[in-house]
């Protein structure tokens, strides 16, 4: 919890004093509506609002004073302008949280990055390190300049562990994210096409993911994927102790002997330097299972035994929001809403998982746009879709006037079906008069799409037609 004076935020952020210098700050909020007593409420200027606007409603909320770009009514600190192009209220939150990481001792951060599977990654570490004592670990995705700094603003005292999640559009956002965040150790998952269209190749992502191995000293730990080789090459770029992990037999820390369980989750070996142990894991697909092993890794990392951390795999929950979701209707129909956001490999990831999942009538893959993937996009979205019909998922529908990027393929199976349709009402109309008991239905598409909704709205007609 944050415990600084007006005067301390206005040294801190090198911004003007309005007010009076001795108000204490004990939070940050920079949403009026869940804004608290005691917090200093940062205006942002957001792409739909602008938080100047929001003042009145919180102060009436709680906030003792306001972080801001310009001059308002009341006690505030007024930040200096940014060079950068980002919200100069922006940047002052980064080095408040910089200030604040500088004063925490004997914290471990683990900072966590990749194209895929951060966040569900980011939540299974934060699980695991809370059987070896106090973890934040932030619900949802805020890995950005905004996010980041608010992990760390945001994190309780006496915490042992911190888990912070690191996105990046293009080269040295991590860096920028590291500068603030100081991470001990550094997870880096894989390097897949996502934001390929801002940076231009796969080889630019790699060396911006690069950026939080870069970051460690010889004294920090980085954990690296050994199944993907742009990952892997990484160790030759940092000082830290490195660590591997996967499924190949040059992993440090591995899986093997994979068992896909009756429900669609998996059992597997967890193997590490002589040691072999059984593990279950309650979350779909087997990509989990690599998120599993980075989880394990950390916790090897900060000394936990493995009985501890085959303990907290098993007890693993899905954190976060609209990743494999799994919502069990009535006519034994299953929902897998795994809307957050997508990419090709993520795609891959999710397809590969609802095929297999044992003992279904017939699959149903409801796939929207994936954004910022350039010139390849028209390319990527035909594998994708070309890849969901080669596995033999039953019906293949994609929605929006955006997702007609994917094309319709030609099926050979004439069990298969391939549609096309505008909108969410067309969709959810669709859906629900063909899909049949003992059906699963898979969401996914990128964030904007907001299939969430999509999903929310199906699941509310299955559970009505299929309750009468």
């Amino acid at each position: 919890m944050l415990d600084l004076t007006l005067a301390q935020v206005a040294q801190i952020i090198d911004g003007t004093l309005i007010g009076k210098p001795n108000i204490r700050i004990t939070g940050i909020s920079t949403d009026s509506r869940t804004t608290k007593p005691g917090d200093l409420f940062c205006a942002i200027l957001g792409e739909r609002t602008d938080g100047h606007d929001h003042l009145i409603q919180a102060k009436e909320n709680g906030a003792v004073a306001f972080l801001t770009s310009r001059e308002v009514n009341g006690d505030q600190v007024i930040a200096p302008a940014s060079s950068n192009n980002l919200d100069c209220v922006i940047v002052a939150l980064g080095k408040l949280a910089a200030h604040i990481r500088n004063q925490m001792r004997n914290v471990e951060v683990i900072g966590v990055t990749g194209s895929s599977g951060k966040t569900s990654t980011k939540d299974m570490i934060g699980q695991v390190l809370s059987h070896a004592g106090p973890t934040h670990s932030p619900i949802g995705s805020p890995n950005n300049e905004l996010g980041l700094p608010l992990t760390i603003l945001d994190a309780p005292l006496g915490i042992r562990y911190l888990v912070a999640e690191m996105g990046m559009r293009g080269l040295h956002h991590i860096s920028l994210l590291c500068n603030i965040a100081r991470p001990t150790i550094g997870v880096v998952t894989n390097v897949g096409q996502a934001h390929i269209g801002e940076v231009g190749s796969i080889e630019g992502i790699a060396i911006a993911k690069s950026e939080l191995v870069q970051s460690l000293t010889d004294s920090d730990v980085a954990i690296l994927n050994a199944d993907d080789s742009r990952v892997l090459a990484m160790r030759n770029l940092t000082k830290a102790t490195v660590f591997t992990y996967g499924l190949s037999d040059q992993a440090d820390i591995q899986a093997q002997n994979l068992e896909l369980t009756s429900n669609g989750t998996y059992k597997f070996d967890l193997v590490y330097r002589g040691y072999r142990t059984s593990v279950s894991i309650p979350i779909l697909g087997e990509h989990n299972v690599m998120n599993a092993l980075a989880a394990a890794a950390v916790g090897i990392a900060v000394g936990m035994e493995l009985s501890q951390i085959v303990e907290a795999l098993a007890s693993l929950t899905q954190v976060s929001k609209w990743r494999m979701e799994v919502h069990n209707l009535p006519g034994d129909i299953t929902i897998i809403n795994d809307a957050y956001n997508a990419n090709p490999e993520s795609m891959a990831a999710a397809l590969d998982t609802l095929r297999k999942i044992p003992g279904r009538a017939r699959t149903w893959a409801v796939l929207g746009m994936m954004h910022e993937l350039g010139s390849q996009s028209a390319d990527l979205h035909h594998d994708v879709i070309a890849y969901g019909a080669r596995i033999g998922i039953s019906h293949l529908v994609v929605v929006g006037a955006n997702g007609q990027i994917y094309g319709v393929p030609k099926l050979a199976d004439p069990a298969q079906k391939a549609v096309w349709l505008p909108d969410f009402q067309a969709a959810t109309d669709y859906i629900c008069n063909e899909v049949n008991s003992g059906d699963v239905v898979l969401f996914k598409a990128s964030r904007s799409e907001q299939f969430e909704v999509l999903a929310s709205d199906v699941q509310a007609c299955l559970q009505k037609k299929w309750s009468q």
